[in-house]
């Protein structure tokens, strides 16, 4: 230790114990969890009371729009903030950007919530601001260093149309639009997680399986990979057009086949023992599990099969979510990549949750509303338990003192 002129000893730098807006997977995955666990209840609420927060569109389509456009898009924004700077060597986004960008979600999310008691075009300003911010922060680096990721910024651009057409159907009172933008914003998801969930889950299964000293190889092909993707895309593009046709089961069918066999090739059955490698895998499962359940519906009418909509959203959007934020806090905080197991718990809540949603209804018949509940209540506990382990995480500093 140096020795000050004075001939003092100087103090330690003091050490930082706020660190929220350090990185940009701090606040939105804080934001995420937060939202998961509010929305589900508010929603089981105006279920059960028959409230009709969007005026003119069935309550349903308030349940929808806050899933995609206030949980997913933060975690979206978080995964990009942070997987970015990585991708390009770019210095991490924190400060005063990351601050507008999380104060544009909550505004976003305070429009949607008190709609009918401010003009509309306000409303609407206010939720369509956080998407072309988050392009705007992305960009330049993307740019800069000509990223194979660059394309990522046009899906982000999509969703943000999709959001525009939905308050526009909201405004209008047109349940068509508001349906087509809804499910567009989903199968964009299903994309995204075709595309970057086909990069993750095998690379992290076979860093695991390294590690282990297991010499078991992946199976990758190129002809299944570009037909995985562009069966995906081929169903977004058809369900605007002819949603709900048997020729959108028919390709559904087909998706789901090449999806189960890319899955096939990525050893989940080796990922046992280590939940946060086979959560990946389980997320990952209910993609061709709901598109073989939306062909049974579509081409056979069956009925057991209504709800594969919630095998998307339960089951493959939230557990993937989950799975990836619980990864990637660890990782990026200094920490050893091993939950704790109140996160497998959470985990296997989670799965419960979209088991019991996609399926109680066909079991029991009877206790639907009993089966909703209980699957809203295996939701929110798996975000309460995130909440309690991962916010200290996410607020407090790097456990090896390195910035982010």
């Amino acid at each position: 230790m140096t020795v000050a002129p004075d001939g003092t000893q100087p103090r330690d730098p003091p050490v930082r114990r706020f660190a929220l807006f350090d990185y940009g997977f701090r606040p939105f995955f804080l934001l995420a969890g937060l939202y998961a666990a509010a929305i589900v209840p508010a929603w089981l609420y105006l279920f059960a009371h028959r409230s009709v927060p969007f005026g003119a569109l069935p309550a349903m389509y308030w349940h929808s729009h806050e899933l995609v456009y206030g949980f997913v898009a933060a975690a979206i924004a978080g995964f990009l903030l942070t997987a970015v700077p990585s991708w390009t060597g770019a210095r991490g986004f924190a400060g005063w950007p990351l601050i507008t960008l999380v104060a544009l979600w909550i505004a976003g999310r305070l429009a949607m919530a008190t709609l009918g008691h401010v003009p509309f075009v306000v409303s609407a300003v206010a939720e369509l601001a956080l998407l072309p911010a988050l392009i705007v922060l992305l960009a330049p680096p993307l740019l800069r260093s000509q990223n194979r990721n660059t394309p990522l910024l046009a899906v982000v651009a999509v969703l943000w149309l999709t959001d525009a057409a939905f308050l526009l159907a909201l405004r209008s009172g047109d349940i068509a639009l508001a349906d087509g933008a809804i499910r567009f914003a989903i199968n964009l998801a299903l994309i995204l997680i075709t595309v970057v969930g086909g990069r993750i889950v095998p690379s992290f299964t076979a860093n695991a399986l390294r590690r282990r000293g297991d010499e078991v190889e992946l199976v990758s092909r190129t002809w299944l990979e570009t037909l995985v993707i562009a069966s995906m895309i081929a169903i977004a593009l058809l369900d605007l057009f002819r949603p709900n046709s048997r020729l959108s089961g028919a390709l559904a069918a087909l998706a789901a086949i090449a999806q189960a066999a890319r899955l096939s090739g990525w050893r989940s059955f080796r990922t046992r023992g280590e939940s946060i490698l086979w959560v990946l895998h389980v997320a990952y499962a209910w993609l061709p599990l709901g598109l073989a359940l939306k062909a049974c519906w579509l081409l056979f009418d069956a009925g057991w099969a209504i709800k594969w909509l919630h095998a998307f959203t339960v089951g493959l959007i939230a557990t993937m979510i989950l799975a990836v934020m619980t990864r990637a806090s660890l990782g990026h905080t200094g920490r050893p990549l091993a939950v704790s197991p109140a996160i497998t718990i959470a985990y296997v809540l989670l799965t419960l949750a979209a088991l019991l949603r996609v399926f109680g209804g066909a079991v029991a018949p009877g206790a639907y509303l009993p089966a909703v509940t209980l699957a809203g209540l295996a939701w929110t506990m798996a975000f309460l338990i995130y909440l309690i382990v991962y916010a200290p995480i996410l607020i407090g500093p790097r456990v090896d003192g390195k910035p982010g």
